[in-house]
């Protein structure tokens, strides 16, 4: 059976990368399902609770508008795809000694270094390795607090990896935040989004200083080795070619956001194959017959969505006659409305998708890119403020720290700032391009 849900999720990924073929949609959408029927028993409770939410929008769209279910499928396929290129990618590096070096270094220097380079560090490797870099950091970290006990030295560590991951749905062009935005939004460049929200990023890290505890007695401390300039050099040169893999597939060929990412994903993976084999290696393929949760929530989160917009949508007929005014306070609203689901434990895929369908079908074009500042500000918020987000759950499992506690106790003020800061500026742009 393992090996079954392995081969449908690799399936699913083919089917994304072959995605300009006709049917590999449902093909995609029809793994996907399988793959997370056939891993039912060893599902969480929340993952099931969305896939059969998804089941029920499958059953209202075929009684309201079965040609909603195309639409559906497409982006339920291409979002599972992305997400498991992506795993794999994390898969293949987490193997490396660079990264374990480079992971090991964040922890060297005084408090106000050792934080930043935490923040900063997370968030660089979050990049290629999306939750794999919360997984990787935050065991270190739980492994100081095993062996040196709680101090505010860990708790101060704890912070930064919930930060330093939490900004990268708002800056990393290979997040699902940002592939979902501009799929959702075909008319905003992937450049002017970063614009914006890279600074929004660094200054959100920034105002984390702030709320942290003092470290008087360990202000000497330095703990950790130095990775050195090479593998910091070799991690560098892969995002790099990465990321600009996804603006050169998504810029000079006819292929979404989406695409691009999985299929610059895919290319590194191969890359990576191909050296080890070169080196008279041959590491065995990853099994993915354990990702009936990600495909779960990502993809039937999707599919929900994507139903409901379509639904609505199908509802406005023509331009909506709205007042000049209420499009800055709708982009105010959006990173609120974020977190308030997050903080009930709905996946920010599905507000994503909604607001980008919904408000992106009828919002003016000239100001887009306020309502993808609202978006991904608003996702990045609420991945470090919220108890449910999957890396406040990785982390309170590897270091023992209550996820409540790290997101309401030790994040909630930053929470407050950056929701406040994310509405302001997505508002200011809106009004300003309106």
């Amino acid at each position: 059976m393992q090996l079954v849900r392995s081969a449908l999720a690799y399936i699913a990924l083919i089917a994304a990368i072959l995605a300009l073929v006709p049917g590999m949609a449902g093909l995609g959408a029809g793994a996907v399902s399988l793959a997370v029927i056939l891993g039912w028993q060893d599902m969480r409770r929340v993952p099931k609770a969305v896939f059969l939410v998804a089941g029920l929008s499958l059953v209202f769209a075929l009684g309201r508008d079965p040609g909603l279910i195309t639409a559906a499928a497409g982006n339920m396929g291409r979002l599972a795809g992305l997400v498991l290129a992506v795993m794999l990618l994390s898969s293949v590096l987490s193997r490396t000694s660079d990264l374990q070096q480079i992971s090991s270094s964040l922890f060297a220097g005084k408090p106000l270094a050792r934080y930043l380079s935490l923040a900063f560090g997370t968030s660089l490797v979050s990049i290629p390795l999306n939750f794999g870099s919360v997984a990787v950091v935050g065991s270190l970290v739980g492994e100081r607090v095993r062996s040196d006990g709680d101090s505010p030295a860990t708790r101060n560590a704890t912070r930064a990896v919930l930060r330093g991951f939490g900004v990268s749905p708002t800056f990393s062009p290979l997040s699902i935040s940002v592939v979902l935005t501009l799929t959702l939004l075909p008319g905003l460049g992937s450049l002017d989004l970063l614009l914006f929200t890279v600074p929004f990023s660094a200054a959100l890290i920034l105002c984390g200083l702030v709320w942290r505890e003092p470290e008087v007695q360990q202000e000497t401390v330095t703990s950790g080795r130095s990775a050195g300039l090479a593998p910091w050099l070799r991690f560098g040169v892969l995002i790099l070619a990465i990321c600009a893999g996804v603006f050169l597939l998504s810029h000079w060929y006819p292929l979404s956001y989406a695409q691009a990412v999985t299929l610059s994903c895919m290319g590194a993976v191969v890359g990576a194959r191909l050296l080890a084999w070169s080196r008279k290696t041959n590491p065995p393929l990853v099994s993915m017959a354990n990702v009936s949760n990600e495909l779960a929530i990502v993809g039937g989160s999707a599919f929900i969505g994507s139903i409901i917009s379509g639904a609505v949508l199908g509802q406005i007929n023509g331009d909506p006659d709205m007042p000049i005014w209420l499009w800055p306070v709708l982009a105010a609203c959006v990173p609120w409305v974020y977190f308030a689901a997050g903080l009930a434990g709905i996946n920010p895929i599905v507000i994503g998708t909604l607001a980008g369908g919904i408000l992106g079908g009828i919002w003016p074009a000239s100001a887009l890119i306020g309502l993808g500042i609202g978006m991904v500000t608003g996702w990045g918020v609420t991945a470090f403020g919220t108890p449910f987000a999957a890396n406040a759950l990785i982390m309170e499992r590897l270091t023992g720290y209550r996820a409540t506690d790290a997101s309401f106790l030790w994040n909630l003020r930053l929470s407050l700032t950056g929701l406040l800061a994310a509405s302001l500026l997505a508002s200011g742009v809106t009004l300003a391009l309106i």
